[in-house]
């Protein structure tokens, strides 16, 4: 059963102007006042094509709030269906800059930015980092894409999957959706970040996915490609679940130990990772 709690969690929303249009920004605090909290921007999925900033109350974003202080500023940015790529890209970005720029009145401490994000939130996540890395304006600690759609092009896993919630009908579909005529084609790493080549300074990941999962084999690669560049990454892989299970059976044992974990690696990474910005 999916939970949509707000207990234990302060919210309120702020817009932002990206290229004229308002972008809402969802912001969740815990119930006493935040002081050098890690700011986490959290990205949500739904295919690029679907969603909306308030499943972060659903998932995992909710957890870094209640159980270790966070500050989370969930996006919603504007949709495929009517705003392919890069806008949502954009607007992820430049909630990014905002948080960097608010650090102070938000609690938040300025060299502990992170981001994260679900399914199209965590592909979001991993161009969001990149984009980071090349334009040099924010430095980010620690990225959490989980089980990201990064890759527009088929792979074992993700071909002829027939799982529940996302299998390779909807990935196609999704992906025509943000990329329109270049679905396809060779695009840039900020468009799917797969096509990444250079993953050379970016951000510490940790990551989970599951066996059923369409994106299986793209996630084991980036988090592979991290590793081969030098970068401090990990992925837990849940035998026989489909794509969002922590979220769909939340109290499932296997989605009980894939919460834990993430918890434990948030924890990990609140005590470890820091990435000075000015």
């Amino acid at each position: 059963m999916i939970r949509f709690s707000k207990k234990g969690i302060r919210s309120r929303t702020v817009s932002i102007s990206v290229a004229g249009r308002k972008v809402k920004l969802l912001i969740l605090t815990p119930p006493e006042a935040p002081q050098g909290a890690p700011g986490v921007l959290w990205i949500h999925g739904g295919g690029y094509m679907t969603g909306m900033k308030e499943m972060a109350f659903m998932g995992r974003a909710a957890d870094l709030v209640r159980n270790h202080g966070a500050v989370v500023i969930s996006v919603g940015y504007h949709l495929s269906f009517r705003y392919p790529y890069p806008t949502a890209l954009n607007e992820c970005y430049e909630a990014l800059r905002y948080m960097k720029a608010h650090a102070a009145e938000l609690g938040i401490n300025p060299n502990q930015l992170m981001v994260g994000g679900e399914s199209a939130g965590g592909g979001l996540t991993a161009a969001v980092c990149m984009l980071a890395r090349d334009k040099k304006e924010v430095n980010v600690a620690f990225q959490m894409p989980l089980y990201p759609m990064i890759d527009n092009f088929d792979t074992e896993s993700s071909r002829n999957n027939h799982a529940k919630i996302w299998n390779t009908r909807r990935n196609h579909q999704a992906w025509y959706m943000y990329l329109r005529k270049d679905a396809k084609k060779e695009v840039s790493p900020y468009a799917a970040p797969a096509r990444q080549t250079d993953y050379r300074n970016l951000q510490p990941c940790y990551t989970f996915v599951c066996t059923a999962e369409p994106f299986l084999d793209e996630t084991l690669a980036y988090v592979e490609n991290l590793k081969k560049a030098g970068v401090e990454a990990q992925a837990d892989v849940y035998e026989g679940m489909y794509h969002a299970f922590d979220m769909m059976e939340p109290d499932h044992p296997t989605s009980q130990e894939a919460i834990r974990k993430f918890n434990e690696s948030f924890a990990y990474a609140k005590g470890h990772f820091f990435s000075e910005n000015e």
